[in-house]
């Protein structure tokens, strides 16, 4: 593929996001069977293997083992870890807030989405970070539009986050997705009201807020995977499947699996 080729936003048809939803509830299984399993004692190689086994079970195959050198079916990343952070033997600890990155690639699509668990009983100001984080998401999807900028997302989302005295990551940001995970355009958490890409039908994109309850500022480990706050103090992320269909965002995956798990 051409750099041009690379550059280039892949407008979908009706058809291709279907099989996008698909691949995404997929993910939304996965994570809802993540939530069943995840409680203090657990370890993330643990719910990597369960996770992994469950995607093969389903037609596909985990979206991230093997991209870029990806070792796990999943990124799980605990407290101070933004994103990234490889599955561990160490356990969860009551208090934690865990943030559980999972893919699959089926029929030629990714699906790609992520929550931050709450895992026992967590601290006042962790439980704020995490539902501010999830209220940035939301308010995100509801400026893809087409009579908005790609911008525009990341300024509902940075507005909401700064208002709340949180940091907004800068070096990471979400993607268009389809047959390779990570396409054009980037979506980032920040921006300025109209501007940026316009928003048209058939957009594609995974829209994934993360946000620090410190610095914006964060760094790489000696894994070269795991990234953590500069500050060390913790970072929650969500992320969904957004397709634009006749000018209004769809959600293509749920948490709806996750909420049911923890209800129970």
């Amino acid at each position: 593929m051409s750099l041009l080729e690379k550059l280039m936003i892949r407008y979908k048809t009706p058809q291709e996001i279907e099989i996008m939803r698909q691949a995404a509830q997929i993910v939304s299984r996965t994570l809802g069977l993540v939530a069943k399993h995840m409680k203090p004692g657990v370890t993330p190689q643990y719910l990597d293997q369960i996770a992994e086994a469950y995607i093969l079970s389903q037609n596909a195959i985990p979206g991230f083992k093997g991209l870029y050198g990806c070792p796990s079916t999943l990124l799980i990343s605990v407290n101070e870890q933004v994103v990234h952070g490889l599955p561990t033997e160490k356990p969860i600890e009551e208090g934690d807030i865990v943030s559980v990155d999972c893919g699959s690639l089926y029929k030629g699509y990714y699906g790609d989405h992520a929550y931050t668990f709450e895992v026992g009983e967590v601290s006042a100001d962790k439980k704020e970070l995490c539902k501010i984080t999830k209220e940035c998401l939301y308010l995100g999807i509801n400026q893809a539009t087409t009579a908005n900028r790609i911008e525009d997302i990341g300024y509902a989302i940075q507005q909401h986050a700064e208002a709340h005295g949180f940091g907004v990551v800068r070096d990471l940001v979400g993607h268009g997705l389809g047959k390779e995970l990570h396409e054009e355009p980037q979506v980032p958490n920040y921006g300025r009201r109209g501007r940026g890409k316009k928003i048209q039908n058939g957009l594609t994109i995974a829209i994934e807020p993360m946000i620090n309850m410190g610095t914006e500022k964060v760094e790489t480990l000696e894994d070269k995977w795991t990234i953590v706050t500069a500050d060390r103090k913790p970072s929650a992320h969500f992320e969904h499947n957004i397709a634009v269909v006749d000018g209004q965002p769809v959600i293509l995956s749920t948490f709806d699996y996750i909420y049911e798990a923890l209800d129970k």
